[in-house]
């Protein structure tokens, strides 16, 4: 046998434990990650088992594999650590990225160590309906456990007029300015800061353009109509009426009548009436900035976060020649023309109530 041939073969047996290693290790591998732990007991299961897992910035890919499999997630935190080295060695890009996630426990592996390496973080989802004010969001996000309603609040009072210059210069808080809608977030980057930029941006994408394409057709300011539509959507229960609201409101403006509408009273008061305590005399005679039964003009700020209905409601009012409107309590509202009218129907209304018989506690 020549040199040549002797150091050929002894290559071949230098390399052969590492072939048979190899092998060895992913028949193993394969019965690692082939199936999750519970996946046999489960197989009957109409809902699919899920774990959260939190895995914080930073967190070393054993450390990981170590955390995956306490939860049940995996078999072994040796397969995870193996797999991962594999991953490597196909030269693919990036790392296991931190966040929150939820698997599937009857997910394989490859599968588990794909969705973290690209960082399929969980999605949060909130809703904030039209007519909110910024109170009740900070109390609902509070009860989310997103953060606390102070938090939200102390940020909600700092205006970033360098990414929006549109905002109006002076206001003291965002009210009215984040804008109603579901959202979707990142579980790993719930702040104040990154819900409200986003409330932001949606109405700088939804809102702003509606009042720079209709501008020409009213005589409100940005913040005026802002402000305004938030009255209307604070009134209006039926979206039927919601643009004789905004046309009533419109009308005494124009005719320099105060608004007198009980959402400013209820707001500037932190109050809120029902139909069994409706607002008092003397909460109604109370000053405050948002009092538009002493007030005339439109309060300083808007009371709430107005929808889209509402801003084109207000946009384009009804051209009525109602001036006053009372609330029925199932939603509706009586219109008239005159404070003789008004105020027959308000009498009639009170009457109604009152004859109707109180529910037994």
């Amino acid at each position: 046998m020549t040199v040549r041939n002797i150091s050929k073969w002894s290559y071949y047996l230098a390399i052969l434990p590492v072939v048979v290693g190899i092998c060895a290790w992913q028949s193993w591998a394969w019965w690692s990650w082939a199936k999750a732990p519970v996946a046999e007991t489960q197989a009957n299961s109409a809902v699919e088992p899920i774990v959260q897992i939190q895995i914080p910035p930073g967190t070393p890919t054993q450390q990981i594999g170590k955390d995956l499999q306490a939860s049940g997630v995996i078999r072994s935190a040796e397969a995870w650590k193996l797999w991962a080295y594999w991953m490597q060695l196909r030269d693919r890009q990036g790392g296991f990225k931190a966040g929150t996630y939820k698997l599937s426990l009857n997910q394989p592996l490859p599968a588990i160590a794909d969705k973290i390496w690209t960082g399929e973080v969980t999605q949060l989802a909130f809703t904030i309906p039209e007519g909110w004010s910024l109170t009740q969001m900070a109390t609902y996000f509070e009860s989310l456990g997103y953060f606390s309603a102070q938090e939200f609040l102390n940020a909600a009072s700092q205006i970033p007029e360098d990414k929006y210059p549109w905002l109006p210069k002076g206001l003291p808080h965002l009210e009215g300015y984040l804008y109603p809608d579901t959202y979707q977030l990142p579980s790993d980057r719930v702040t104040p800061e990154l819900v409200i930029t986003q409330m932001l941006n949606q109405f700088e994408q939804v809102a702003l353009p509606l009042y720079q394409q209709g501008q020409n057709q009213t005589n409100l300011t940005f913040p005026q109509w802002v402000t305004l539509a938030s009255i209307v959507e604070k009134e209006a229960v039926i979206p039927t009426e919601r643009n004789t609201i905004a046309g009533v409101f419109s009308s005494r403006l124009r005719r320099g009548m105060r608004l007198e509408t009980d959402p400013t009273v209820e707001y500037g008061l932190g109050i809120r009436q029902t139909a069994d305590q409706p607002l008092t005399y003397n909460q109604v005679r109370t000053p405050s900035a948002y009092n538009t039964y002493l007030n005339p003009g439109l309060p300083p700020t808007p009371i709430a976060s107005p929808g889209l209905a509402s801003l084109k409601a207000t946009l384009s009012p009804e051209n009525t020649d109602y001036l006053f409107f009372v609330a029925r309590y199932d939603g509706t509202h009586v219109f008239s023309k005159t404070l003789e009218e008004h105020e027959a129907a308000r009498n009639a209304i009170r009457q109604q109530r009152q004859a109707q018989p109180k529910a037994s506690p």
